[in-house]
């Protein structure tokens, strides 16, 4: 087991390029992709009555280092479509990915997961957002998705909210797949500074500790990585730059 720990990404905004993904016309990188990386998206667009979904900079921020180092991503949900979003103005990488049409059509157009061919795939990618603790957490179809994508030895990577999207998932025995694991993700106190403690409909912090993982945090918005073996989990919005650096060093 490895804990990383970055230096905040929001420091570090850079110009951002035409985006490397699964769009042809957009490739303007030298030499063919080394990997792929399926970045799987929630359907659910509200949280107590407001819009919601996916928060974007945790795709973007991502998508930023895995586009730096050629690897491609596409986009999958359970029901697939139109991806609901939320923060495409919190920053100059996400406005700037944002702006690409044909990431944004990507997003609107995601695949429907239970018929994606995993083989393609390198890694798979769970960003957070709220939606996800309505569909993704007791979704049968990316439950299975992970599981196949360990067994393979594939990495499976989440960051913020992205975790609970594990947390429910048992093995054959009927463990709860993060069972032992060190792992982490959004925590009370940022659910509390950001005024949703009374809002989402459990805590990642307890859904992590009650199925038995070590659940680590560190101060809230601080930029804070674990890697346990195949699984990698980053704490906070600040920490999707650094999750997508983790899946780097391990696809190239």
């Amino acid at each position: 087991m490895c804990i990383c720990k970055h230096q905040p990404l929001l420091s570090l905004v850079k110009t951002l390029g035409p985006c490397r993904s699964a769009f042809a016309e957009k490739m303007h990188m030298e030499g063919p992709p080394m990997s792929r990386v399926l970045i799987i998206v929630t359907n659910h667009g509200e949280l107590a009555g407001e819009a919601n979904g996916t928060y974007l900079p945790e795709v973007t921020h991502a998508v930023h280092e895995l586009h730096g180092a050629n690897v491609e991503f596409d986009f999958a949900s359970p029901l697939g479509g139109q991806a609901p979003i939320y923060g495409e103005d919190a920053d100059e990488i996400t406005r700037t990915l944002f702006a690409d049409p044909d990431f944004s059509k990507a997003l609107s157009e995601t695949a429907v997961l239970k018929d994606v061919g995993l083989s393609r795939y390198d890694a798979i990618l769970f960003p957070g957002g709220y939606g996800l603790l309505f569909d993704l957490v007791d979704n049968a179809d990316s439950h299975r998705t992970v599981k196949a994508m360990l067994e393979r030895g594939a990495p499976v990577s989440a960051v913020c909210h992205g975790p609970a999207a594990l947390g429910r998932i048992t093995i054959a025995d009927g463990t709860p797949l993060v069972a032992g694991r060190n792992v982490t993700g959004f925590t009370r106190e940022e659910e509390v500074d950001y005024g949703t403690i009374d809002k989402v409909p459990f805590l990642l912090e307890e859904l992590m500790m009650d199925s038995g993982a070590t659940y680590q945090k560190r101060k809230a918005w601080d930029e804070f990585v674990i890697e346990d073996g195949n699984i990698i989990t980053g704490q906070n919005p600040g920490s999707a730059g650094a999750v997508g650096r983790s899946l780097v060093a391990r696809l190239t």
